[in-house]
């Protein structure tokens, strides 16, 4: 048995698949516990955790310790004249017009952020050696006496020569060995000095949060019977061993969205598609990413909480739109939704645990599209009455019916999606209608066709179960791990031959770091190279083909470069100007092997119910189906509800669905 849980902003989801086997289990999320929410999904599936061979886990755990500042007291060591450099970030103002702007504060304070006396220089030479008579009579005292938790050290230019940072660790863990230490170059090992720091501080800061969790969870795991390889998401989409993730805890910060891109994209391919948009719409955000021939896009840098992260993830944008999204008025009288979120606890009015604001998925009552006997299979009562009270002030306010007060704020929700799926096709020079819609989460599939309609797609794809695709995901996703480092060379001959012997070098890393975490097999590589015209500031990604890794030559390079420029910016192809490489990405990806299968529940067949639901301006007739009574190859004609135990999908008027071999429900626009 392969068992995937993860812990969402509302709900835990949990999927077991055993052969032709699916367990699937949602319970309410445990906020300031997160674990609690975990185990209560393990044993309401009343699957034996002895029974369990690997247990893939994702949690919002690191994000949270972030977002809420509830990671470790933390210090921050840079080169001695540098100490300010998380404060001074860069010079720029994300809102321009607003007279009170400020830039995000690090989760450190300035009198933590001290100073060690050393220089290395870009090309890493050493300008001035670490004096460790200092580190001794001034740094270490001053780290014994602030009550740190863990330390992040981030020398000028370690990246290029590790040197110093590696004897200033040496040097605090002999004098403080209870202390965690971060090195940069352990965490990022690529120049631009502020996001390179950020990136360790908030590594450091997190790293005893995750390392606390996780063994709590593992612990309670072991006393129960679990015996099997338990292991965590990253945010590049591929899994670590939890022993392994406790030295790399930065990447666990996107692990749930992470989890459900590669969910949908393996699942889907399985009726043949590989390009697509996932859409991913939970209870507090919809996260969106574009996938091409089977492939996430992958980001060398995200951020949280304005903060700056440089590391490998998936390429995806969230927006403050899920189905506890908050509706409400803005000061100039403009009706808004999100990014405010009722959460799991109170949640939503018609939860019935004490919600007072209007919320989508109130909406979706108020119109008819969520049954309040359905919800969760019927596990869970909603309350009508409730939902419908929160719409009235709305209602009054702009002089329309309770109705139209809730379909208008899931439009204004589905528009909030439209800019968001946007941003990772249009804006990355990708046409939208080229791609299919994978919807999922517990929203996702009730407002997928609008926004297909919006976007100019015509073919949607709703995955089995589409509640628990991210839990799915835990299970179906490979082992995965990433090194980068900065190397700066202009292009010629002579470069392409010193990038062929850096991947060697890096590909030989990572395989001794598979095998330090106990994984055996045979590796897939992926080679990116960091490039861009000189004089620009910043780089375009360019993947090398697999079959040219091994002979590279400048032309291949400017070639490749070139194609990707122009993707991205619609110039440069041609242009006769001097370029450069910035830095080289290797990926190692472990494959799981047989890849588990997601099926629905198959129960004999049944006549649909009939019902109303709220379309445009008036009440229409729909039909209201079972998912799990749906035959292979039987089609659905719009206007129709098909329930299922984790979500509800609606065909509207004018699409026609039909369930493939694969158990997925394609819904076409005609």
């Amino acid at each position: 048995m392969r068992v995937g849980v993860e812990v969402g902003g509302t709900f835990t989801d949990l999927v077991g698949v055993s052969g032709g086997k699916v367990v699937v289990t949602k319970v309410p999320s445990t906020p300031r516990s997160p674990d609690i929410g975990a185990l209560d999904a393990l044993r309401a599936s009343g699957l034996d955790l002895k029974g369990i061979a690997d247990l893939g886990h994702g949690s919002t755990v690191a994000t949270n310790a972030v977002l809420e500042r509830k990671g470790a007291r933390v210090a921050f060591i840079a080169t001695e004249g540098f100490r300010d450099l998380l404060f001074l970030q860069r010079h720029d103002r994300r809102n321009i017009y607003d007279l009170a702007y400020q830039k995000p504060q690090p989760p450190v304070r300035r009198r933590d952020c001290l100073e060690a006396p050393e220089r290395m220089l870009a090309d890493g030479t050493v300008e001035k050696p670490l004096d460790e008579a200092a580190v001794q009579a001034r740094l270490l005292p001053a780290l014994k006496a602030g009550g740190y938790r863990a330390v992040a050290i981030c020398l000028l230019n370690a990246y290029a020569n590790p040197a110093h940072e590696l004897r200033l660790a040496a040097l605090i863990r002999d004098a403080l060995p209870d202390l965690l230490v971060t090195c940069s170059h352990e965490v990022v090992r690529e120049f631009r000095e502020y996001e390179r720091a950020s990136t360790t501080l908030l590594s450091a800061y997190v790293q005893p949060v995750i390392d606390g969790y996780l063994d709590r969870f593992a612990r309670t795991l072991a006393d129960d019977g679990f015996a099997g390889r338990f292991t965590v998401m990253q945010s590049n989409g591929g899994r670590l061993p939890a022993e392994a993730m406790r030295r790399s805890a930065i990447t666990a910060l996107y692990s749930g969205p992470a989890a459900g891109v590669v969910g949908a994209t393996r699942q889907v391919e399985r009726s043949g598609f590989r390009n697509l948009i996932t859409f991913d719409m939970g209870g507090t955000s919809t996260d969106v990413c574009l996938v091409e021939d089977g492939r996430p896009s992958l980001a060398s840098e995200t951020e949280i909480d304005g903060l700056p992260i440089r590391t490998p993830v998936l390429d995806i944008v969230s927006v403050g739109a899920g189905g506890g999204s908050i509706a409400w008025i803005d000061d100039g009288g403009m009706l808004r939704v999100g990014p405010q979120s009722a959460g799991a606890d109170p949640g939503p009015a018609c939860y019935g645990k004490g919600g007072r604001e209007a919320t989508t998925t109130d909406a979706h009552v108020v119109i008819g599209t969520i049954r309040p006997g359905s919800f969760l299979g019927g596990r869970m009562m909603l309350d009508a009455t409730a939902a419908h009270a929160v719409f009235r002030p709305i209602a009054e306010r702009y002089r329309m019916s309770i109705e139209q007060a809730a379909a208008s704020v899931l439009r204004l929700a589905d528009a909030n999606i439209v800019r968001a799926i946007q941003l990772v096709s249009t804006e990355r020079g990708r046409d939208p209608r080229d791609h299919v819609l994978v919807p999922f989460g517990g929203a996702g599939p009730l407002h997928a066709a609008r926004v297909a309609e919006d976007l100019g797609i015509s073919t949607i794809v709703v995955p089995p179960n589409p509640g628990v695709i991210s839990a799915y995901g835990l299970v179906a996703s490979d082992y995965t791990k990433f090194e980068t480092v900065t190397r700066k060379m202009r292009l010629d001959e002579a470069a392409a031959r010193v990038v062929g012997e850096h991947f060697r070098e890096m590909r030989a890393r990572l395989a001794a770091q598979f095998r330090d975490m106990g994984l055996s097999g045979g590796l897939a590589y992926t080679h990116t190279l960091e490039m861009r015209f000189v004089g620009q500031a910043f780089e375009v990604p360019v993947e090398l083909e697999p079959a040219r890794v091994e002979a590279l030559d400048a032309a291949y390079l400017a070639e490749r470069f070139a194609d990707a420029h122009h993707r991205v910016f619609m110039h440069g192809a041609g242009l006769d100007r001097p370029v450069e490489i910035v830095a080289l990405r290797v990926g190692a990806t472990l494959p799981i092997g047989t890849l588990p299968t997601l099926e629905r529940e198959h129960q004999p067949g049944r006549a649909p119910d009939m019902a109303r639901v709220f379309e445009g301006e008036g009440w229409i007739d729909c039909a209201r189906h079972a998912a799990e009574t749906l035959a292979t190859g039987q089609e659905i004609a719009g206007p129709a509800v098909i329930e299922s135990y984790t979500a509800t999908t609606y065909v509207p008027p004018g699409w026609l669905a039909r369930i493939d071999e694969a158990d997925n429900m394609v819904i076409r626009k005609g």
